[in-house]
């Protein structure tokens, strides 16, 4: 799939260039002997930039530290863009380059679709990827610190049913990516086994100026809710587009999954059509505890506010590096079982304790969060319904 040509990466690029960790689309040649090189594979370009982008500087900063703190293992860490855009073959491509350039270790991606494509090629060059994917048909390539399907669904169709007293659902969902077709799937079982009608499972096309014609058609079987499974692109449409129960009411029944959580989401609809959508999620970054001074950290960096997914980068990387510093090197066997045997590690993302076999994050935060003045905040009704402690 391609998402576009939209990029943000003259920021970032300017940024890494200035301290030093690196620069290139894909893998360098000139890194020094003492040198990790760490790529970090993301959609840094096309519609989904901010996110990739946000995903960038937590793994930047997290080198920053390090490599101020005298690196690992006696070498320096540098960090390698690999720009997916989002796109499988355009994934690969980059992929197949920095792993060509003698690639240390490797963080991402973030898209399941891209993911599949490309972590099989990590493990095959005897990397040990610290992905970002939440489709279940990606657990076992590697480890992640985020939810996946099968802990989002349960909590996307509980929220539906059980918080916001949904009845009737209308799914809409994007039909090109793995883990939006997936997700989808999944919320309707667990919907349907307990009793809610499913009025309408659209399948959309990312990409579109419009998808009216999809709402409206979602809209006339008179759902509780409309949930849509799609990015942030499309979210920011969905929202924009909506239409609320009754003329000039507030009320939008309208629940975004997953895929949409990212600053991206805001950015594209505006502070003022944002709100009419709840997201699924995760804590934002400043919603962590005692996540004050990595925040603060990361504003002196970049002059800046976090990105949605630069504390899960940042911790990637710190608990990869953590495994190299304990086996002085970075031995996929050796990285493996330590991986695998991580529990209560502490991050800026809390508590981590990850399953062997899987190599999925267990138990995983999920959460739903609101829109207001302009940021993600967990929903304190939904938070108090569930007992959260947010």
């Amino acid at each position: 799939m391609n998402r576009g040509t939209k990029t943000m990466g003259a920021l970032a690029g300017a940024f890494v260039i200035a301290v030093g960790l690196g620069a290139c689309s894909s893998a360098s040649t000139s890194s020094p002997a003492d040198t990790w090189k760490v790529g970090l594979e993301a959609p840094l370009t096309g519609d989904q930039a901010t996110l990739g982008q946000g995903m960038l500087q937590g793994a930047l900063l997290a080198a920053d530290e390090v490599n101020k703190a005298g690196g690992v293992a006696g070498k320096n860490v540098e960090i390698v863009q690999i720009d997916d855009a989002a796109d499988a073959a355009t994934g690969v491509a980059a992929a197949n380059t920095a792993i060509a350039n003698d690639l240390n270790g490797v963080i991402g991606p973030y898209n399941s679709s891209v993911g599949s494509q490309t972590l099989p090629l990590y493990e095959k060059a005897g990397l040990v990827p610290m992905r970002l994917t939440s489709d279940n048909s990606t657990e076992g390539m590697g480890f992640t610190l985020q939810p996946m399907t099968s802990q989002i669904a349960p909590v996307t169709a509980t929220a539906l049913y059980g918080f916001y007293g949904a009845k009737s659902v209308a799914i809409l969902y994007d039909s090109t990516q793995n883990y939006t077709v997936s997700t989808s799937a999944a919320v309707k079982k667990d919907l349907e086994k307990v009793g809610v009608k499913v009025t309408s499972y659209q399948a959309i096309t990312p990409g579109q100026s419009s998808y009216a014609t999809q709402l409206q058609a979602a809209q006339a079987q008179k759902p509780d809710m409309i949930y849509s499974a799609v990015y942030y692109p499309e979210g920011a449409t969905i929202a924009t587009e909506i239409t609320p129960r009754k003329a000039g009411s507030t009320n939008y029944r309208c629940l975004l999954d997953y895929a949409s959580y990212d600053n991206g989401y805001i950015q594209d609809a505006g502070a003022s059509v944002a709100p009419r959508c709840d997201v699924v999620g995760v804590p934002a970054p400043a919603d962590f505890p005692d996540s004050a001074a990595k925040v603060t950290a990361f504003q002196d960096m970049f002059s800046a506010p976090p990105g949605t997914w630069s504390p899960y980068t940042y911790d990637s990387l710190n608990l990869l590096l953590a495994g190299v510093k304990e086996n002085n090197g970075w031995d996929a066997a050796q990285l493996t079982s330590y991986l695998g045997s991580v529990s209560e590690w502490q991050g800026w993302t809390g508590s981590v304790s990850l399953d062997a076999d899987t190599g999925n994050r267990e138990p995983a935060t999920v959460v739903v969060t609101s829109v207001s003045d302009g940021a993600f905040h967990v929903d304190s009704d939904w938070a108090k319904a569930v007992g959260a402690p947010y």
